[in-house]
């Protein structure tokens, strides 16, 4: 008597089963995707931190090669205005509205730096020094009556810049202070 009514019930099972299983597979490849999707991100990601540690190194190199250029080249040689070499004036703000820092040039004084190469990627980064005037070199030296000998020395602003396009850019600084 239960025979045929079993056999109706278990015909019925079968489909839910399917559905049901069709369904887990779903939901399995949707978490797939979305973990693919996550390690894909920490790719770009750690690629972008290799990208700005190498521009950090260039850039630092050249912040140090413009500060080593410094320590030899006299207050005398700095003219107003920049040429080829990097070396550039003080800075002269003028109007404050209208004023742009060399930097942010469409064409900054940039002179080359030494290549930096890490990876089968080559950065050559630049860099440039600005005459800033002379300044105290320890505080109040120079309200001293006579002031002393070595209390006024030259300072000078050096930026270096490493950048490699549709990549990152590093833009570095260090004021310096060189005996004249």
């Amino acid at each position: 008597m239960t025979r045929p009514s079993k056999m109706l019930l278990r015909s019925g099972q079968r489909g839910v089963a399917l559905l049901v299983v069709l369904l887990l597979l779903l939901i399995v490849t949707l978490l797939g995707l979305a973990s693919l999707r996550g390690v894909m991100m920490e790719e770009r990601m750690s690629a972008s931190l290799f990208d700005r540690g190498l521009m950090f190194q260039a850039a630092e190199s050249a912040l140090r090669e413009g500060e080593a250029r410094t320590a030899t080249t006299k207050s005398s040689q700095y003219t107003d205005v920049c040429d080829t070499t990097g070396l550039c004036g003080r800075p002269n703000p003028g109007n404050l509205d209208t004023y742009t820092d060399r930097w942010l040039l469409p064409n900054p004084p940039f002179v080359n730096a030494a290549p930096v190469t890490a990876d089968g990627i080559s950065v050559t980064p630049g860099y440039f020094i600005e005459f800033m005037g002379v300044a105290p070199n320890w505080p109040g030296c120079d309200r001293e009556i006579p002031v002393q000998a070595g209390c006024l020395g030259p300072r000078y602003r050096v930026t270096a810049r490493a950048r490699v396009d549709g990549r990152s850019e590093v833009l570095l600084q260090s004021s310096f202070t060189s005996p004249d």
